[in-house]
């Protein structure tokens, strides 16, 4: 994994995001926007180390995508994530941002201590705790694979776990024009970006290979498997 910038060097989000793009990692001016709004600080056990382009762990065998995954997933859905969209994130507070008050953002865990975690985390955040209190961002205890129904469709839905295959219910619950990025594999593993068609078929292409711990159930999650 490429690293962007050393760990003493950085301890911002708006320099960590500065130098995604001094690099050529981010290019959208909207995902610049909504990485600096949502301190990434906010959301790792050691602030220290937030800023650094690596995945980190954040209990329970599950990490926190590295910078540069976070920016490459939001500029593959840009343009599924336009105020006023729904977005169902396994995932990261940004999307809800860009998705904004008149959206609707659904996250979803696994683990119930996650889920009190990540809300803790984002009623810290000044960008991404109005949108909790007001509703247009709620975070559930459910399995990702199975994604979350009652909102569907989605017209973005991004996954920051690896499945063997892609689930059957995150692509039924994609609206028609909508886009899924998904990790996919077990050993060897590819960022895939699936679009549904206007007619419900889907269109399914490997844009980068990419390591990511397992989209799996609860118990195996729990046993590190």
């Amino acid at each position: 994994m490429k690293q962007f910038w050393s760990p003493n060097s950085i301890n911002k989000n708006k320099a960590m995001v500065e130098n995604l793009q001094s690099h050529g990692v981010i290019t959208s001016d909207e995902v610049a926007k909504a990485m600096e709004a949502v301190d990434r600080g906010l959301f790792v056990p050691d602030r220290s180390c937030a800023y650094v382009d690596s995945p980190l762990s954040i209990g329970y065998n599950v990490t926190i995508s590295a910078p540069h995954m976070h920016a490459m997933c939001l500029q593959l859905l840009e343009k599924n994530l336009k105020p006023g969209m729904r977005v169902l994130d396994v995932g990261s507070a940004c999307f809800a941002v860009m998705v904004g008050s008149e959206g609707r953002a659904i996250g979803v865990e696994h683990i119930p201590e996650l889920m009190a975690s990540s809300i803790k985390n984002i009623e810290a955040s000044d960008a991404a705790s109005p949108l909790l209190k007001q509703g247009s961002l709620a975070i559930h205890v459910g399995d990702g694979r199975q994604g979350w129904a009652e909102f569907a469709p989605y017209d973005a839905i991004h996954v920051g776990a690896a499945a063997p295959v892609i689930p059957e219910a995150l692509i039924d619950q994609l609206k028609p024009g909508g886009r899924l990025v998904i990790p996919v594999g077990n050993l060897f593993q590819d960022l895939q970006v699936v679009d549904k068609n206007s007619d419900g078929s889907v269109s399914i292409r490997s844009e980068t290979s990419v390591r990511y711990v397992p989209l799996t159930s609860r118990e195996a999650q729990l046993r590190g498997e």
